[in-house]
């Protein structure tokens, strides 16, 4: 079975994420956690890894379809995500993740209060993800589950950004997940699952994000052999994300909370040790509360080495 090793958000890999959901983007963030099934392990060792990710959100969406961007006051938000990470394999049963997020995050929006335009540019460490990981169900490590914590670190105090749009959630979460990988008979095309369950459960500020759950399901052909020690491989995708709405006084819970079905296509490049797996994800379903500001497409870049 082809194995990837890229991705920095993949649930085996202690949910790397992406870069991620390490803040408090009520609107979308969360699907970058899953999918490429790409640091997947496939053995002891040490994986140091980086995503950049893009999202663009500039229509306003309300139900199943877009709404006049009146009803919303924001009105464009744009964040640029960058995570580093190290998986270290201890065995071929047990392992551990650290990811260190940073986001770049560009808000405009209207007060409530004054009706003022303001716009805001603030970039910080996000919430810091730990990931625990068993792969020890099977000889091939085709199964595993992954646990851990997205601490408090992240800033959730920055002027003129809304508690669901800081980089910080101000919580400390509780990250479950599981994937499988899989054969498809005799054909030269294999696949993946995955889960992640992202559960606040220690919170301040008057403010508490929504439960999310995010699932990925791709499959791929046997990688093309480009030359010696190169390898490019396709990946189609389809992700899944499901998101409560936010709770307490500092929340906004009548425009939090959706369920979002995307479609994605991808390229992983290997050489050698070094892998590259880049993407772009589009919505083909997705059904919001209240008013909520999406993104067209969104898009990934990921680079993994194995030490």
């Amino acid at each position: 079975m082809t194995r990837f090793r890229v991705s920095a958000l993949l649930i085996a890999g202690g949910l790397a994420a992406s870069p991620l959901a390490a803040l408090g983007c009520a609107c979308g963030c969360g699907i970058f956690e899953v999918g490429a099934g790409t640091m997947l392990p496939d053995g002891p060792g040490a994986t140091l890894f980086f995503q950049a990710s893009y999202l663009d959100q500039t229509n306003n969406w309300s139900g199943t379809s877009t709404a006049p961007a009146a009803d919303n006051d924001d009105k464009h938000i744009r964040t640029e995500f960058y995570t580093l990470g190290l998986q270290e394999m201890f065995n071929r049963d047990w392992g551990v993740t650290v990811q260190i997020p940073y986001e770049q995050r560009h808000l405009a929006t209207v007060d409530d209060d004054t009706g003022e335009y303001g716009v805001f540019d603030h970039g910080a460490v996000g919430d810091i993800r730990i990931m625990g990981t068993y792969t020890g169900f099977s000889d091939d490590m085709s199964t595993g589950v992954a646990f851990g914590l997205k601490l408090a670190n992240g800033d959730w105090k920055f002027p003129g950004f809304d508690r669901d749009t800081e980089i910080g959630t101000g919580s400390t979460n509780a990250l479950l997940g599981v994937y499988h990988q899989m054969r498809f008979g005799a054909s030269a095309w294999s696949g993946f699952a995955q889960f992640l369950a992202d559960l606040p459960f220690a919170t301040q500020g008057g403010y508490r994000p929504g439960d999310e759950l995010d699932a990925a399901f791709g499959a791929y052909p046997d990688s093309w052999q480009l030359g010696s020690g190169v390898k490019l491989t396709p990946i189609l995708q389809g992700l899944v994300s499901l998101r409560e709405h936010d709770s307490g006084p500092n929340a906004d819970p009548d425009n939090t909370g959706y369920q979002r079905v995307l479609g994605a296509a991808g390229l992983e490049l290997q050489v050698h040790h070094v892998h590259l797996y880049m993407d772009v994800e589009a919505p083909i379903w997705q059904n919001v509360r209240g008013n909520q500001l999406v993104a067209p497409w969104q898009a990934k870049l990921a680079a993994s080495i194995k030490l």
